[in-house]
């Protein structure tokens, strides 16, 4: 009966003998050897090494959450690249402004995931205009001067190409009923060549973290020149 557990332990210590790696790449394993020999050495020595690989541990700890939040990270940016590519090529589908602008509002919308949709432009047109009537889900007509005063909040904020922000609801000028709900906004500059007044593409959203101030926005930024550029064919 005494031979069993001599011939287990002899089995076990040469397998550990022959593949040291099977505790090696163990943590759970290796953390309780290193604990078992802590408590073999008593309280009063203090173990320098064993402190040293508690640091590294914690390091390589932080090092793996830094390279799965890299790996997120990037694979959020391919998303989302991918999104727009995609909204663009709906975008550039219709063959005529009004196809084009439903589209906008529509397919193009969904693909972008955003609630809203609308163009505004700036014109001495005012949106009693048969033309712009029909296109009144999507296309909005301001007085000059509009846009910028949008986009700065009355504040002289430095210009950009794009402003992301959260809203405790949106502009009724801009959203018109929808606006009680929009909690937040990507407004894109729409710049439409010398001598044409300034263009606002907004995006609006129900949820307040799909656009907030901490986001990128390169590539709503590239969305935004292709915009333009399609709309300068309509415009011409």
């Amino acid at each position: 009966m005494t031979s069993t557990p001599l011939t287990i332990h002899e089995s076990l210590r040469e397998e550990i003998i022959s593949r040291p790696d099977m505790i090696l790449d163990d943590r759970d394993l290796m953390q309780a050897l290193i604990a078992a020999n802590e408590r073999a050495m008593g309280g009063n020595i203090v173990d320098l090494r064993g402190i040293a690989m508690e640091r590294l541990e914690i390091r390589l700890d932080r090092l793996e959450d830094t390279h799965r939040g890299v790996i997120a990270a990037a694979y959020e940016n391919l998303a989302g690249t991918n999104q727009i590519h995609r909204a663009i090529l709906r975008m550039l589908d219709p063959l005529e402004f009004e196809p084009f602008l439903r589209d906008l509002g529509g397919e193009v919308a969904e693909v972008l995931r955003v609630d809203r949709v609308r163009l505004v432009l700036e014109s001495a047109q005012n949106d009693s205009d048969p033309a712009i009537r029909r296109l009144g889900d999507v296309l909005s007509v301001a007085e000059p001067g509009f846009i910028e005063s949008y986009v700065s909040d009355g504040r002289g904020a430095p210009r950009r190409p794009v402003t992301l922000r959260q809203l405790a609801g949106g502009d009724p000028a801009i959203f018109g009923d929808a606006a009680t709900w929009v909690r937040s906004e990507a407004c894109l500059r729409l710049d439409f060549g010398a001598g044409r007044l300034p263009g606002l593409l907004v995006l609006g959203s129900e949820d307040p973290h799909m656009f907030t101030p901490q986001q990128g926005t390169d590539l709503l930024a590239f969305f935004a020149g292709v915009f333009e550029r399609a709309m300068r064919r309509w415009l011409a």
